[in-house]
């Protein structure tokens, strides 16, 4: 399986796993599924980090990439795809993320219900 976990699903990884959905986290420890980070969490957590609103004392892809996942580059058709969706959720970031699973056909790794009415697989919502 190839899981896209969302910004609050990667920062309980570092530092709460215990936070994370048992069938999410049994996934994500699974050595056979590829777990991805998108470029846009990066992002989003950078800017939270700026503005005060978010502690993260590291660097970002250094702490992603020694959990062992992947980071997923945004393109032009991720971003342009962003702009179809409906609006269901208002997070850019995220939409962004929904964006990239359904072109990437990833499985979503999230616990934000939000995400659900856009119709990409998700695990942890149960």
């Amino acid at each position: 399986m190839r899981l896209l976990i969302d910004t609050h699903i990667l920062l309980w990884a570092d530092e709460r796993p215990r936070l994370i959905a048992p069938t999410l986290l049994a996934a994500m420890r699974n050595e056979a599924n590829e777990i991805v980070v998108s470029a846009a969490t990066i992002w989003e957590i950078a800017i939270k980090r700026a503005i005060g609103k978010l502690r993260f004392d590291r660097p970002i892809v250094t702490a992603v990439l020694g959990l062992g996942f992947e980071i997923l580059p945004v393109t032009g058709a991720h971003a342009e795809h962003t702009g179809s969706l409906p609006p269901h959720h208002n997070d850019p970031f995220d939409r962004l993320i929904i964006a990239q699973a359904q072109l990437e056909r990833m499985t979503l790794g999230t616990q934000d219900r939000r995400m659900r009415p856009y119709g990409v697989e998700t695990l942890g919502l149960d």
